[in-house]
């Protein structure tokens, strides 16, 4: 018999890498026969080597995960990837395969590779349903980041959104600071911007995102401008003339 074969479509390198690595330690005899890191590279690899299943991120630049699920529908087993619980739900209830949740947990997604092994004997669902119910809800629920990826060395580290103080322009990098630590990763400030919940992370300066719930106290300098002292850091934060607005009624 033939070895299975799977395509990954993950936009995040490090997380396609990771994946890939747990996939082949749980499944060793799955094939990988290609990689994407955008919807249309996922459909062209869909029609070049019709893979037996394909491990989809739901969220993609360009045609996004659920164009490619509507080449993949009745052809391939999707295993949908998603940094949401209601996407994961919706698609397990509509009869997807299966899901597996950003961050990555190997358990977990043993379990998924479990039930699609389970099922490879079976013609692959049809998914015109989950597809409906999953379009409604891209566009109806804002969608934020839950955590930020930085690569150390050989390794990935997840920084949850509840760990980070803020976030702050350093050259062509960012700067992601938490409590104990300093990273450095590559997607510009003006991105965060739109992927951070505003709610809780406030611009107060053209450079500088602040979590709201690291604010220990705001006072004003010697020249009357607004500083911002942390709960669990030493550094201040400078606040704009912009952005002082934020803070009228601390």
């Amino acid at each position: 018999m033939n070895p299975p074969t799977a395509i990954i479509a993950e936009d995040e390198p490090l997380l396609r890498g990771e994946l890939r690595e747990a996939l082949l330690g749980v499944w060793p005899e799955l094939r990988i026969v290609a990689e994407s890191a955008d919807g249309l590279q996922a459909v062209q690899a869909i029609e070049l080597h019709r893979p037996q299943i394909v491990f989809l991120d739901i969220q993609m630049p360009g045609m996004t995960g659920l164009d490619v699920a509507r080449t993949a529908s009745g052809r391939c087993h999707v295993v949908f990837v998603t940094a949401h619980d209601a996407y994961a739900v919706s698609a397990f209830d509509h009869g997807a395969v299966d899901y597996v949740m950003k961050p990555l947990s190997v358990s977990r997604l043993a379990t998924a590779v479990s039930r699609v092994r389970a099922r490879l004997r079976e013609m692959p669902a049809n998914l015109d349903g989950i597809i409906a119910s999953l379009a409604t809800q891209l566009h109806s629920t804002p969608r934020y980041l839950r955590w930020i990826s930085v690569s150390q060395r050989q390794a990935v580290r997840l920084i949850t959104v509840d760990e980070i103080v803020y976030v702050k322009s350093d050259n062509k990098y960012t700067l992601v600071a938490t409590a104990g630590s300093d990273s450095l990763i590559r997607k510009p400030l003006r991105e965060l911007i739109d992927e951070l919940d505003p709610e809780v992370f406030w611009q107060i300066h053209r450079s500088t995102l602040v979590n709201v719930n690291a604010i220990g106290s705001v006072h004003r300098d010697a020249r009357g401008y607004l500083q911002v002292r942390l709960k669990e850091r030493r550094e201040t934060l400078s606040v704009s003339a912009q952005f002082a607005h934020r803070f009228r009624q601390m």
